[in-house]
């Protein structure tokens, strides 16, 4: 099995209101995602090492980037988070593999900075239950 990359990623696409995919590969600079699942302590008194149980799986995703006011890109699709309520699909593939949770957006910040970039991040967790797998 070869290392690869994190470069040129065939597909970041989230839905918009509508819950039409949209490409927004080009206004994403960076992002961060985690498939975390939570844990029970269940360590008795008799242990002298923790003792655990798997619990749910979850899904986050903060995406960074540049403003695009431009039509179905960053700034159509993330201009609805603070007045709808709709769960969106997120497909991320990357050297051919897949991840597509449904997530809810909870925020949409835009950052001007001192030296006029106009930037923005946007949070997400897991919407529906269902466990976040790789394909």
């Amino acid at each position: 099995m070869a290392k690869v990359t994190g470069l040129a990623w065939s597909v970041l696409s989230v839905d918009d209101a509508s819950n039409v995919q949209r490409d927004i590969r080009n206004d994403v600079t960076n992002l961060q995602f985690a498939t975390p699942r939570a844990v029970q302590d269940v360590t008795g008194i008799d242990k002298s090492a923790m003792e655990r149980l798997l619990l749910l799986a979850d899904f986050s995703i903060t995406m960074n980037g540049v403003f695009n006011p431009a039509t179905n890109q960053e700034h159509d699709v993330f201009k609805t988070i603070p007045s709808t309520s709709v769960n969106r699909l997120i497909t991320i593939t990357t050297n051919g593999k897949t991840l597509a949770p449904t997530a809810l957006l909870t925020d949409y910040t835009l950052t001007r900075a001192i030296g006029g970039e106009l930037t923005y991040a946007v949070p997400g967790v897991l919407a529906n239950g269902v466990v976040p797998t790789w394909s």
